[in-house]
């Protein structure tokens, strides 16, 4: 085995995070300065935008902990890259998201909005539709006395933010932490009026965009929401529909099923198995209105198993979609189903940007670290959508989306030496990366269009 004389350069300057420098020219194009520090102006000291972008760029590299910015404060390529006048410390970075976690998340969503107009970030639709899914997720932080931890719906104890994602991309349009004992549909209505706007100012008109959500959602009160939503958009010459999973508790089976037999909607799938498809309006009240509703409604009863044993009483599942659409009630039902998709968003998030544990034990600092970890991750899915899906993409296998490790891996991970010579930075690749250098250059041609536009 060969040996190696290890050295270490006083004059050599290397960085292994080379697409820092993408990131800062996503600031950029986000305005981030423009955004944060007319709204959080300092008398003194260092920028709130300078905090902002140090933050955004270490969950740009798969790092959350406030601690983890110390390495950086000796780097000059990580300051130039991000364009700070500063890098802030760990305890300065803490005590200012702290002191002004409340006022700076109410700004950090606009920083994607302007980061995904601006690019011309692709929103491409799924059979007709944009859309737009919502849900909840579990961050486990067991073991921990961090504010409004508490037991989940998974069993353990943590948090439950909210989230929403829009187009086949996953865009994340909103991104807000929640108490881990807080039910999906408590004060969802609010979190509805911030993003259906977004979705509204990010799609094209001449898109529709459907709005899809599982059975944690199912109440009066959301979907009244959602159907005043549908008629503001109709106002406006614009297409907008939903389709929220039925959380059929208390419904009696049986009477179900004589439902569908009253009807003939039974079919044989094999024997044993009979599955019907029902299409009814239903009347929902909320406060002093009422409103009638299409619920789909999917009756399956088995009386032989899939292994052919025969079932002493009939297993009786019940399914159902709410729906503003008048499409066939099997194609609703295969509409909802790419919902599913968005579960992978969720563990990006919380695996690839190592968000699953939160560093801060203040609900409204963790709540903050989320809306910027938002921002994040749309510049990673843009750095991904626009260098590592076409042609241009060094990775040999096709796909319409790359995941956020793969974009880490591809370009963040990027090994470079940095040079600051003649009022110009450098970043010199080396030999054996061109495909990866035209990424670069690619995404750096289009990034600046958006600043010199």
């Amino acid at each position: 085995m060969a040996r190696f004389d290890l050295k270490q350069s006083t004059k050599l300057q290397l960085t292994s995070y080379a697409g820092l420098a993408l990131i800062g020219q996503c600031c950029q194009a986000a305005q981030v300065e423009t955004v944060i520090d007319p709204k959080l102006p300092v008398s003194q000291g260092m920028r709130t935008s300078d905090v902002v972008k140090a933050m955004v760029g270490l969950l740009t590299l798969g790092k959350s902990d406030f601690e983890a910015i110390e390495p950086f404060r000796r780097d000059s390529f990580f300051k130039e890259a991000l364009g700070l006048s500063k890098v802030p410390g760990s305890v300065w970075t803490r005590q200012r998201l702290d002191a002004k976690a409340a006022q700076l998340r109410e700004w950090t969503d606009e920083l994607s909005l302007r980061l995904l107009s601006r690019t011309d970030a692709p929103i491409t639709p799924h059979e007709g539709f944009v859309c737009l899914d919502l849900d909840t997720f579990v961050m486990n932080n067991d073991g921990s006395k961090k504010e409004a931890v508490g037991r989940t719906y998974q069993g353990v104890d943590g948090y439950t933010p909210i989230a929403a994602y829009l187009g086949n991309e996953g865009w994340n349009i909103g991104l807000e932490l929640r108490p881990g004992v807080q039910h999906s549909a408590l004060e969802t209505e609010y979190f509805l009026e911030r993003i259906f706007p977004r979705a509204e100012r990010l799609v094209a008109p001449d898109q529709a965009v459907r709005v899809r959500d599982d059975s944690g959602f199912d109440s009066a009160r959301l979907l009244f929401a959602k159907a005043e939503e549908k008629a503001r958009w109709a106002a406006l010459g614009r297409s907008f529909d939903f389709i929220t999973k039925w959380n059929p508790r208390k419904q009696d089976k049986e009477a179900w099923v004589a439902r569908a037999e009253a009807h003939d909607a039974f079919t044989e799938t094999r024997p044993g198995k009979r599955v019907a498809l029902l299409s009814v309006a239903v009347e929902r009240a909320w406060g002093k209105a009422q409103r009638g509703f299409r619920l789909i409604v999917r009756v399956t009863e088995r009386t032989i198993d899939k292994r052919g044993q025969h079932l002493w009483v009939p297993d009786i599942e019940l399914e159902g979609w709410w729906t503003s659409l008048d499409r066939p009630a099997d194609e609703v039902i295969g509409l909802y189903k790419h919902h599913g998709t968005h579960e992978q968003f969720h563990s990006e998030i919380k695996s690839d940007l190592d968000l699953e544990r939160l560093p801060s034990g203040k609900f409204d600092t963790n709540d903050c670290l989320l809306h910027l970890a938002a921002f994040a991750y749309n510049c990673l899915r843009l750095l991904g959508q626009l260098g590592l899906t076409g042609e241009i993409a060094p990775i040999r296998h096709p796909a319409k989306r790359r995941r956020i490790k793969t974009v880490l891996q591809e370009i963040m991970y990027r090994a470079a030496k940095f040079v600051a010579h003649a009022r110009k930075l450098v970043l010199d690749f080396g030999r054996g990366v061109a495909a990866h250098v035209d990424v670069f250059m690619q995404l750096q041609t289009r990034l600046q269009a958006v600043l010199s536009g």
